[in-house]
């Protein structure tokens, strides 16, 4: 029917990474700036985005921490879905499982974040959280969001 959006598609985007960044930024107006990453790219299926941590996100030892990964494992994981789906805020987190698969050093992250299942009301998602080279990642995430 004319007027009727395209179902959701795993294989169509809505929205590219500016303007998954741009609705980040709105959503989100507290964070301070670079604190939650940005979307770098967005295609069908899979979104790659980029946190650079600062000092605050360190834990004793020097290593990124735990809840700075884990963070960044969601925050690719609520693109992608939006990417999918289309600026809807209420997409919230169902389950976040993640492994720690070796030392996080600082320096830049990247998250590849792989859509695995978008059903009418969840989302199945595999993100790998990765330094300087993403055949090496340093934690691994299953993440599902609960689509309104």
């Amino acid at each position: 029917m004319a007027g009727e959006a395209a179902p959701v598609s795993s294989g169509a985007i809505r929205m590219d990474a500016d303007a998954l960044n741009d609705f980040m930024a709105e959503a989100f107006p507290h964070s301070q700036p670079g604190s939650r990453g940005r979307v770098v790219s967005a295609v069908p299926g899979h979104v790659r985005a980029r946190l650079d941590p600062n000092e605050q996100a360190l834990r004793p030892g020097g290593l990124i921490s735990g809840p700075t990964q884990m963070g960044f494992a969601d925050m690719a994981a609520y693109a992608l879905v939006l990417a999918h789906i289309g600026p809807v805020a209420m997409a919230v987190t169902s389950a976040l499982n993640y492994q720690f698969l070796r030392p996080c050093r600082p320096g830049a992250l990247f998250a590849d974040a792989n859509l695995l299942r978008l059903g009418k009301r969840l989302a199945v998602m595999d993100i790998r959280i990765w330094t300087d080279d993403a055949d090496k990642p340093v934690g691994q995430a299953n993440v599902t969001y609960a689509i309104p």
